[in-house]
């Protein structure tokens, strides 16, 4: 699962604490897995961000006790100690152990800063930053499908924390990324534990120079089959992987699941959520892995499942995933162009091979666009309209465009 710390490739050297790759031809993991001490450390939001979130590691060993440090940056005074609830990861012959910590009934918009501790060992100190309570502007990151291509995967990473930190030296609070939204296929085959410790070890790439923990709003691609993606992110066993989220009290994020049945209990719940979410948000947005208007493949179950209801409560941006390009349609309802209508951007650009669209599609006709290339999307929520922007890797603009709020 790991190279030995003497090849040549496993080349580290000391950064604020972390370990950190001095060259991007290293391919492999940034903190070694070496009996209990904490690595592949993440943040997960799943449940409500301004007062809560999952801090999660994975150790080498199973170990003992496993616990989490938490105060808030800057002060002298722990705010506890919350043990996490562990186990091994299921699947293939990899060994590697999971542990998560549920912090709870944390301040909004407040900088906590972390320390993961397994038996005698700890991690470096980190800090991650709770959604706001208040209706301010803020910005996230989107994208999917860092599956494939591990390099671009690791480049894609580092740009994003260099995105990242850039963010708070801004003193515009609309530049602030506040988490990254990520619509699946993290890996190739999702019972392959050893490719999820490869994810976890290059998701590090994300901390930023300060020692930022970037929170992860994970949906399931359909190669994230199997009981490894709850037990990476911290979801229940058994959970359907759907969810809904405030961001702000303004914003209203919608994770779907194209793994499971589109219509039945899902598409029950979808309605109930958005009859009560749309009333009470200027925002809302949806995000899932297979797409109902894709640049590549057939649409998914979701156009029939899903899409007359986003039309029906007037949902403001989906992001789709699954089809390795950059892709944003045009606003559609009823199966055609109409400034009223719901814009789908993707398909998955963080670290996979790219596929030519099919720009011949109607949907992706001028104002809408499609093109290939590794990426992110910015999404900066204001109180008049959505700002996006697809940002290639190097920092280049592809896209840019803006959905001002409905009914104005």
């Amino acid at each position: 699962m790991k190279p030995s710390s003497s090849l040549a490739s496993y080349c580290f050297v000391s950064c604020l604490g972390l370990f950190c790759f001095a060259a991007t031809q290293c391919l492999y993991a940034d903190a070694p897995l070496v009996g209990t001490k904490p690595a592949q450390w993440r943040v997960t939001w799943r449940s409500d961000p301004a007062t809560s979130a999952t801090v999660s590691w994975s150790t080498a060993e199973q170990g003992t006790q496993h616990r989490v440090r938490y105060r808030i940056k800057g002060s002298d005074r722990d705010e506890g100690v919350v043990a996490a609830k562990s186990g091994r990861f299921t699947g293939g012959h990899a060994e590697l152990y999971y542990h998560h910590a549920e912090l709870t009934g944390l301040k909004p918009a407040t900088r906590y800063e972390v320390q993961m501790m397994s038996d005698d060992e700890s991690s470096p100190v980190f800090y991650f930053l709770t959604a706001p309570d208040t209706d301010r502007p803020f910005s996230l990151l989107n994208g999917g499908d860092s599956r494939s291509d591990q390099q671009e995967r690791r480049k894609v990473n580092q740009m994003i924390a260099k995105m990242v930190g850039q963010s708070f030296a801004n003193d515009d609070p609309a530049d602030d990324i506040l988490a990254l939204v990520h619509g699946g296929d993290y890996i190739v085959s999702g019972p392959n534990v050893a490719q999820w410790s490869e994810w976890l070890s290059d998701h590090e790439l994300t901390v930023t120079d300060d020692n930022r923990l970037l929170p992860v709003i994970p949906a399931r691609g359909n190669h994230d089959s199997g009981k490894p993606f709850n037990e990476v992110f911290g979801f229940p066993e058994d959970d359907r992987n759907y969810y809904a989220i405030n961001l702000t009290p303004a914003v209203r994020l919608i994770t779907l699941n194209t793994e499971t049945s589109t219509a039945g209990s899902q598409a029950k719940w979808l309605r109930r959520e958005l009859a009560s979410s749309r009333p009470a948000h200027r925002w809302v947005v949806a995000q899932y892995h297979r797409p109902a208007f894709p640049a590549v493949k057939t649409p998914s179950s979701a156009l029939q499942s899903w899409v007359p209801l986003f039309e029906a409560y007037d949902v403001d941006l989906v992001c789709e995933a699954d089809g390795h390009n950059i892709k944003r349609t045009v606003p559609i309802r009823n199966g055609k162009h109409d400034d009223t209508g719901i814009v789908y951007i993707g398909e998955g650009g963080l670290g996979v091979g790219q596929r030519t669209p099919k720009t011949e599609r109607w949907f992706l006709q001028s104002p809408g666009m499609a093109d290939q290339g590794s990426h992110v999307f910015v999404l900066t929520f204001s109180e008049d309209a959505i700002f996006g922007k697809c940002v290639l890797l190097g920092g280049d603009i592809r896209d840019t465009f803006e959905r001002p709020v409905r009914g104005r």
